[in-house]
């Protein structure tokens, strides 16, 4: 080998061995560090679970109302098509289309002059046979005084008074014409028959209206009160009898987006059939709807109370879990700890639910945060925060 050789060699090690002295020396720097360096508390955080946060809530008892749900549409207690009952020509429209009109407001006026003439004839025809009769009946007396005296025969007495007679009933005609021929000219004023708002009119001033018309003058809908008209599964029919003759079951009409509660009322009705294409039976409810929130022809959820479970266990239906062994709760013991619950849960809604057995009255349960749960897990627990005070109205 070469002289350059071996102070290349020479060269390569030095740096070799140079490396291998200061990664020893960081090494056992660093172990320095982390001996001498780590706090009592440091260790103590490491020797810890740590806590999971979560919010609880207590296992209640209480009374528990059992609801069916469904969805409903809106209609009218009471809807009429208005129609004209004598034929005529429109002199007045009395009413305005979309207005609220009252039992007996008047709507439509048609000409009265051919209607007042036609009675007018039959009250002086039956005046003419009045005075006839009249004539007649003093003839009759005549013939009978005569017919006392021997002065008139008899058949002349039967003649004339079989001519009475046939007078009278010919007035009991004329009245009978004068009453036809007098509801004809109130015909001629259309009045509401009910009280309700008033749709589109379909005729207009000028306009020849007939009795054989099919569309009518204008549609009259009943509003206060409404009904809403909706189902229920037929296996809950049952349920719903016994309530009903039990007296009242509320029904609340909920907005369509579930939102809002826009009106209260009662079942008024159950259909005498069951749906045999769909398995439900109709139903009916009444409403006030004295704000008008209700609309004929408006979709609506239905909320039916059914029954009232008196004094039961109730819990959020956010803490009901569902494992492969079936429902279950988390339920937080002494030290923090929670276990893993099975329960048996009855009937429930968006916000509750009714525990059939595993809970008892006072117990924390765990309703956010079981995602990082597992039996055994320390949990920092919070209660459930309270709602809002509803903010004070102003005095006016």
């Amino acid at each position: 080998m070469t002289k350059n050789g071996e102070d290349g060699w020479r060269g390569t090690g030095r740096w070799l061995v140079l490396a291998a002295v200061l990664a020893v020396a960081t090494a056992g720097y660093l172990g320095w560090r982390g001996f001498h360096g780590r706090s009592p508390a440091a260790g103590a955080d490491a020797a810890t679970p740590q806590r999971v946060p979560v919010t609880f809530a207590e296992v209640q008892k209480a009374d528990y109302p059992v609801y069916l749900h469904s969805l409903g549409t809106v209609s009218a207690f009471k809807t009429v098509t208005v129609k004209s009952r004598v034929d005529g020509a429109i002199n007045k429209v009395l009413f305005k289309q979309g207005q609220i009109v009252h039992e007996g407001d008047q709507l439509v006026e048609i000409d009265k002059r051919p209607y007042q003439a036609a009675l007018d004839q039959a009250v002086a025809k039956k005046a003419q046979d009045e005075a006839n009769l009249k004539n007649n009946q003093i003839i009759l007396q005549r013939y009978q005084d005569l017919a006392q005296r021997s002065f008139q025969s008899r058949e002349n007495l039967d003649s004339q008074q079989a001519l009475v007679d046939q007078l009278k009933a010919q007035i009991q005609g004329d009245q009978a014409a004068v009453d036809s021929a007098q509801v004809n000219l109130d015909y001629t004023t259309i009045s509401s028959p009910i009280t309700g708002r008033a749709g589109f009119r379909q005729i207009d001033p000028g306009n020849i209206v007939h009795t054989t018309d099919a569309n009518g003058i204008v549609t009259i809908t009943q509003l206060q009160p409404i009904a809403v008209q909706f189902t229920a599964p037929q296996d809950r029919l049952p349920t719903i009898a016994k309530a009903y003759d039990g007296g009242s079951i509320p029904v609340d009409a909920i907005s369509s987006d579930g939102t809002r509660t826009l009106a209260q009322g009662q079942l008024v009705a159950i259909n005498n059939t069951v749906d045999v294409a769909s398995g439900t039976i109709g139903l009916k409810a009444r409403f006030a709807n004295q704000d008008n929130a209700l609309w004929p022809g408006l979709s609506v959820n239905t909320r039916m109370r059914v029954d009232t479970l008196k004094q039961v266990i109730v819990i959020p239906e956010s803490g009901v879990m569902h494992g492969p062994s079936g429902l279950f709760t988390y339920v937080i013991g002494d030290g923090g700890k929670v276990m893993a619950q099975p329960i048996e849960v009855g009937p429930s809604d968006d916000d509750r639910a009714v525990i059939l057995s595993g809970l008892t009255a006072g117990q924390k349960i765990v309703i956010a945060g079981q995602a990082r749960l597992q039996n055994g897990a320390v949990v920092d627990a919070k209660p459930i925060a309270a709602a809002p005070p509803a903010p004070a109205k102003a005095a006016e």
